[in-house]
């Protein structure tokens, strides 16, 4: 099953683990393999096998490593050297990738309940101001959730943990999934105006013994990845807030906690 296009969907598979021959590194290999079979254009970066510095430095910004002054401002500096093509050229490969995709498959083990640092890295040199979010500078419109700059974009995050299944739902000691991802799926990728699906995670994943059940449902939901229906975290700008980001009184009144930033009616 398929998207339906006047041209094969893109996929952007971002995977972050050390060993290519673990769990992680079979998965990956099965499923962008099962992608391409199915007819999409698949791009890939694995972050490890890149030797992907996670490290945001000066010139990020455009400034050279030699320079000791003007001071390093991250968000200004980092959204005039992308405006400038100043950035380092592993940065805007990146970002060049993210622009021709459809979809953006995001791939790691879930450490301290989080993601791998090299991850975070990545997140933290690609997606900048000016490129991920900001200010429209002709508009002076905000670029960010239903207004981001990556509208019309999918993201699944695939994940695999050690918890059991029932300690990352809704009563679990981990906590329920979304919540513990919110981070990432809420305040990166929903940011961003990504269409944001929930994610497949693989528990107790160092207790596997049926390698190829896990395979077969993670073929099963990439087969869907253009079909599913995407969390539906509530928009920004129409209503559900205030002007100092807080949720309007009338919407979900009495209720608090992250689960509020969900369409509830639409979710169900």
């Amino acid at each position: 099953m398929r998207q339906t296009t006047t041209k094969p969907a893109t996929i952007l598979w971002v995977s972050a683990h050390p060993e290519p021959l673990s769990l992680n590194g079979g998965l990956r290999r099965d499923a962008i393999a099962h992608l391409r079979e199915s007819g999409y254009t698949v791009l890939e970066s694995d972050l490890y096998a890149m030797d992907w510095d996670p490290v945001l430095r000066a010139p990020d910004g455009g400034h050279s490593p030699e320079e000791t002054a003007p001071m390093f401002r991250v968000s200004a500096d980092t959204r005039n050297a992308y405006l400038a093509n100043a950035q380092p050229p592993e940065v805007a490969r990146e970002q060049e990738k993210i622009r021709r995709a459809d979809a953006v498959v995001v791939q790691f083990p879930l450490w301290w309940y989080g993601m791998p640092a090299i991850l975070k890295g990545w997140f933290d040199r690609v997606f900048v101001n000016g490129f991920a979010f900001g200010i429209d500078s002709v508009s002076r419109r905000r670029l960010r959730f239903e207004q981001g700059p990556f509208v019309g974009k999918r993201a699944l995050v695939v994940t695999t943990l050690g918890d059991r299944p029932r300690s990352i739902g809704p009563r679990g000691k981990s906590g329920e999934l979304r919540e513990l991802l919110f981070g990432l799926l809420h305040g990166t990728f929903a940011y961003t105006g990504m269409s944001v699906l929930p994610p497949w995670a693989l528990p107790s994943a160092d207790r596997l013994s049926d390698y190829e059940q896990a395979r077969d449902g993670l073929r099963e939901r990439l087969d869907r990845l253009f079909i599913d229906e995407p969390i539906p975290y509530r928009p920004q700008f129409t209503g559900d807030y205030t002007e100092e980001w807080e949720l309007a009184p009338h919407v979900d009144p009495g209720e608090s906690g992250l689960r509020v930033h969900v369409d509830r009616e639409a979710d169900a």
